[in-house]
């Protein structure tokens, strides 16, 4: 068995050495189980040493021009060699308890792709709260969160990976579809969660709650147009760090 940890990094010279260092670390459980592992990262057209840090610290670095999550994730993902593609953001560090219950769950051949539960790294009440209903939801409704998102290679490629028309939520888009084309499998959509992926919690302290507010109005009223616009989509794209 193999295992392709692809990373999507823009302008991530402040974190990707202790995300790749943390990366590595966990991995030891798939090492352990007898597998070996592959790690890429997609530099998604960085102006700083984005590039350079991950070269030093092992990765095999690939470079995507057109700025957009979606494709970043495809283009690390066209390159993968696993059987297995898992897909982690540049500010999210997972523990080796985490990769072993990947490791388990794979073992076990009744998935086909998944995700985990998250864990925000602010102390805020709101995060708290916030990111409780996020794993809940995402639990019960079986959805992975971007930010950690395991899937089959092959299945992968079979429904044509990322939705490059989307600026966002485009990992739950990939999980529909994912969902249709394995349903008379026998096989399922899994959550873990008994240890959650620690990821940052800047992108609510870059932003107000209105901001976030008035994005998710825009987005209901549209019916989900805003999901095609890098402009709409700035909370993403705008480059504060």
């Amino acid at each position: 068995m193999k295992i392709s940890i692809v990373i999507p990094a823009f302008n991530e010279e402040k974190l990707i050495a202790e995300t790749l260092r943390r990366v590595s670390l966990a991995s030891t459980a798939f090492h352990q189980a007898g597998w070996s592992t592959e790690l890429i990262v997609c530099d998604n057209n960085s102006t700083d040493h984005t590039a350079e840090l991950a070269r030093a610290a092992g990765a095999l670095v690939v470079f995507e021009p057109v700025n957009q999550i979606s494709r970043a994730r495809n283009t690390g993902a066209s390159v993968a060699t696993g059987d297995w593609l898992l897909f982690i953001d540049a500010d999210s560090h997972p523990e080796p308890e985490l990769f072993a219950d990947v490791a388990s769950a794979l073992s076990a051949g009744t998935c086909y792709a998944g995700g985990c539960t998250i864990r925000l790294d602010g102390t805020s009440f709101a995060l708290r709260w916030g990111t409780r209903l996020w794993n809940f939801i995402s639990r019960v409704t079986r959805s992975p969160a971007g930010s950690f998102f395991l899937c089959e290679t092959t299945l992968f490629r079979e429904v044509g990976s990322f939705n490059q028309e989307l600026f966002a939520s485009e990992e739950l888009d990939l999980a529909k579809r994912l969902k249709q084309s394995a349903r008379k499998s026998g096989r399922k959509m899994i959550i873990l969660h008994r240890h959650p992926l620690t990821t940052s919690a800047r992108k609510m302290q870059l932003y107000s709650g209105w901001e976030y507010f008035r994005f998710l109005l825009r987005t209901a009223l549209g019916f989900g147009r805003t999901l095609r616009s890098a402009k709409e989509c700035h909370i993403w794209y705008d480059g504060r760090r």
